[in-house]
């Protein structure tokens, strides 16, 4: 079980070797930078150092608790990412694979809405504009 927050990319193989041992089902989800308009050359990611591992480990513990997952893993990064680099990924393992299912989105809905990172789209011109929270994320959350 645990939670980190990296500048490089990760690899989710070598993430997942030895995951989950001895559970009945595991579940990963690994989100990429987007270009949905065709402008986007990168996001970049703020955090604050320490006060973000902690929000993100707590609420693993919180998510192994309310579905009794037997391992998990949050690793999310900062920095410059470019379009179609990995952002950040989520892992969960539960006996069954509903809990594990349930803990994944849990995570995730989290994630998007809650946890402390500030993102700013930079385009291909160098403009850059902050991203604003969004009602369809805050709707996602609000199911757990």
């Amino acid at each position: 079980m645990a939670a980190r927050v990296q500048a490089e990319p990760f690899d989710l193989s070598a993430e997942m070797a030895g995951f989950g041992a001895g559970a009945g089902a595991v579940v990963t989800f690994t989100g990429v930078v987007r270009d949905d308009g065709g402008d986007l050359a990168a996001l970049e990611i703020e955090h604050y150092p320490g006060m973000t591992e902690a929000a993100l480990r707590d609420h693993g513990l919180t998510a192994a608790a309310r579905f009794g997952l037997s391992d998990w893993r949050i690793v999310h990064r900062f920095g410059r990412i470019p379009v179609g680099g990995p952002i950040m990924m989520v892992a969960t393992a539960a006996r069954h694979r509903r809990a594990a299912f349930d803990g994944a989105d849990f995570l995730m809905d989290w994630l998007k809405s809650r946890a402390p990172f500030w993102k700013r789209e930079i385009a291909r011109d160098g403009s850059a504009s902050w991203v604003a929270a969004r009602a369809a994320d805050e709707d996602a959350l609000s199911r757990w």
